[in-house]
């Protein structure tokens, strides 16, 4: 038996026909732009609102501040934590945001003296409410 003979059961067994390679090429191409699809659209967690701590004040034994920039469409409401050296929450607080791209500059009242101060998260607000 030569090599020629059974290439074309072998061609006919592994699925080399034309119709395989055409499933197989639109499949990889519908699986290629849903995923591109579904990276461009993908926009995190925590929604269409984009924050940004700027500076954080923690000197007081019962207060922090902190400074952040917000950028929303309809306005935001964002939770801010202060926690201690041991990374434990000392006091939070909320702050509502207006629409657009805004610098935020609140206090937050502390159990014990903070560390650190962050913008836990920031959702945007309810336009019906």
């Amino acid at each position: 038996m030569n090599s020629a003979d059974a290439s074309p059961a072998l061609r006919k067994r592994h699925g080399n026909g034309p119709l395989f390679f055409v499933f197989g090429t639109v499949f990889a191409v519908l699986t290629a732009v849903g995923w591109g699809f579904s990276v461009m659209s993908y926009s995190g967690l925590s929604g269409s609102v984009y924050h940004q701590v700027v500076s954080y004040d923690t000197s007081a034994e019962d207060e922090a501040g902190i400074t952040f920039e917000v950028n929303s469409q309809d306005g935001a409401e964002c939770l801010v934590t202060a926690l201690d050296a041991q990374h434990v929450e000392v006091g939070q607080t909320r702050a509502s945001v207006e629409a657009g791209n805004r610098m935020v500059t609140t206090s937050v009242d502390t159990v014990r003296q903070a560390s650190a101060v962050e913008v836990a998260s920031c959702r945007e607000q309810d336009p019906e409410s």
